[in-house]
């Protein structure tokens, strides 16, 4: 169902045209909502980045949703106070401009283009946009291993589109990384894109996350991942959460700190 066509009770009521242009991303900010304002019981503020004389051992790239921006989500940092964190190197890029076509050709930071809202198992996919943006990423994934990050110790997290990418980002990279987590994310491609996940990629293990209630981007477009990463062999860990909408928490970042965690390798 594209948003042309989508009752106006799955998007907002009565939304003007020029309306529609933001209800991809408001979702987003909403998101930011459920995360605690900082108050003497919130987590303390992260360490700062590592110096020069203390080189970076993890990198944690984040990619945002769609028509959000990277700085905004820089918050995200403040759930990681383990000390294994404090020589991490963190990445918050903004996606670049472009018409998208489910939000009538407006423009807006988007990774690639998308076709409807909802998002469903079966919407139509931007392939050729996907893997233009995964060449992006893998550059700035290139960049931390030539400063010396072990790729092990390396990490791509994302929202919505942002998780998408993520998805094709970590399956295509030549080598195995620590892990991909997907956050009310989807299979950007058609199962064809098999043949070229290289078998160190199939070794990257997945984390991957859903609201079941979530309305824009549909919880069966989250429940095909594990199918279609198991088809390719590879390990994935799905969490669904109940009454959940299209929106982050606290409790799935505290999920994703102990995951990271768990396999961050002691050395670089």
């Amino acid at each position: 169902m594209s948003l042309r066509s989508c009752p106006s009770s799955l998007l907002l009521p009565r939304l003007r045209p020029s309306s529609l242009a933001v209800l991809a991303f408001t979702v987003f900010a909403s998101a930011f909502l459920l995360l605690p304002r900082r108050s003497a019981v919130n987590p303390p503020p992260p360490p700062p980045p590592p110096s020069p004389s203390m080189a970076a051992r993890s990198f944690v790239l984040w990619l945002h949703g769609l028509g959000d921006s990277g700085p905004a989500n820089e918050p995200i940092r403040t759930f990681f106070t383990f000390p294994e964190f404090n020589l991490t190197k963190w990445a918050f890029p903004s996606a670049p401009h472009a018409p998208v076509s489910c939000n009538y050709g407006a423009i807006m930071p988007s990774w690639f283009d998308i076709h409807e809202i909802p998002v469903a198992a079966v919407s139509p996919k931007d392939e050729k946009g996907v893997l233009k943006a995964v060449e992006n990423v893998h550059a700035m994934i290139d960049r931390e291993v030539a400063a010396g990050i072990n790729p092990e110790n390396i990490f791509v997290c994302g929202f919505s589109q942002g998780g998408a990418l993520t998805l094709a980002s970590v399956l295509l990279y030549p080598k195995t990384l620590g892990g991909g987590a997907v956050f009310s994310g989807w299979v950007p491609f058609n199962s064809s894109i098999i043949e070229r996940i290289s078998p160190e990629a199939r070794k990257t293990p997945i984390l991957w996350s859903h609201g079941m209630a979530d309305r824009t981007v549909l919880f069966e477009a989250g429940q095909a991942g594990p199918p279609f990463l198991q088809q390719a062999g590879i390990s994935c860990e799905f969490k669904a959460y109940p009454d959940l909408g299209h929106s982050i928490t606290p409790e799935e970042l505290r999920s994703l700190e102990s995951w990271i965690k768990s396999r961050l390798k002691s050395s670089s």
